[in-house]
């Protein structure tokens, strides 16, 4: 399934404008039509996450969930950063604050999946709990200041419904997710003082404050405003789209005999939980025209 809108190559930004400008309400029509996924396409460097306690760690390190509840073999709780907003992705879209709201409304029902595979085989779990929360870019490792609003899942995860990502997960391999998305309410934005584009420039003025990674707007001169999306389902996924996405925390949960002394229930450990500081690269844009 196509699931990203190819974009001519051209000469200068000029001439991309315009073939934005010109074709807006057709690439607004393809951009609902079509699911959002990740794609293989890295948008930044290498980054360093931080645990939710806002210390460095190994990537490779799941850190331990405050206020863990009981312990079962064979299960993982983990708590998944899906998508943050303000960021312009590798599909030159910006989400913003408020963009999930509608659909964490209305949709009872959510997926935690194998890279998009909403499939029998591909489902990782559907005990998700599906919420926002305001969490600093300086907890992701991001070099932004300020917070974002991640889209979060708590997840469950059973070794029975999918055991490689059960394994993926408990190895710290999973670092990076997607959601899987339809669009409602696009905006494009383009600077440019050009009568022309006037209902863009307003987009623009409107929403450029609100981007973070400013560079990759400015690059391009363009970059799409999300407002509004439909959740699908959240992924994960080796390279996202949008790669400020970490696997936030997590604790291996043990299952021992049925006891009614809750007391001889033995507590869960951080798996792998050995702390290293490192310096957060920037972020880097590739070729935005291909976008």
């Amino acid at each position: 399934m196509i699931n990203k809108i190819q974009v001519p190559q051209f000469a200068d930004k000029a001439e991309l404008h315009a073939w934005l400008h010109e074709n807006k309400t057709l690439l607004l029509e393809q951009k609902k039509a079509i699911l959002k996924e990740a794609d293989t396409i890295p948008f930044v460097v290498d980054e360093q996450p931080l645990s939710n306690k806002g210390e460095a760690v190994d990537k490779a390190a799941p850190q331990m969930l405050d206020g863990e509840g009981e312990e079962m073999e064979g299960i993982l709780k983990a708590q998944l950063v899906i998508n943050t907003t303000n960021v312009i992705d590798s599909h030159m879209d910006c989400h913003m604050k408020g963009i999930w709201k509608k659909s964490l409304n209305e949709k009872k029902q959510f997926y935690l999946c194998q890279e998009h595979s909403l499939t029998f085989k591909g489902i990782i779990t559907d005990k998700v709990k599906a919420y926002t929360k305001n969490i600093a870019w300086s907890k992701l490792g991001a070099p932004y200041e300020g917070n974002t609003e991640a889209l979060m899942f708590d997840a469950e995860i059973d070794s029975d419904r999918n055991e490689y990502m059960f394994e993926q997960y408990s190895k710290g391999r999973v670092k990076n997710h997607s959601v899987g998305m339809r669009y409602v309410k696009v905006y494009l934005c383009v600077n440019s003082d050009q009568k022309y584009y006037a209902e863009e420039k307003a987009n623009w003025e409107k929403y450029y404050p609100e981007v973070m990674n400013k560079e990759v707007a400015d690059q391009a001169g363009y970059f799409w405003a999300v407002t509004e999306a439909k959740i699908v389902e959240g992924s994960a996924v080796v390279l996202g789209s949008n790669s400020w996405t970490p696997t936030y925390a997590m604790t291996e949960k043990d299952i021992n005999e049925p006891t009614d002394d809750d007391q001889n229930t033995p507590k869960a450990e951080p798996l792998n939980s050995t702390q290293t500081q490192t310096e957060t690269p920037k972020g880097t844009f590739l070729n935005p025209n291909l976008y």
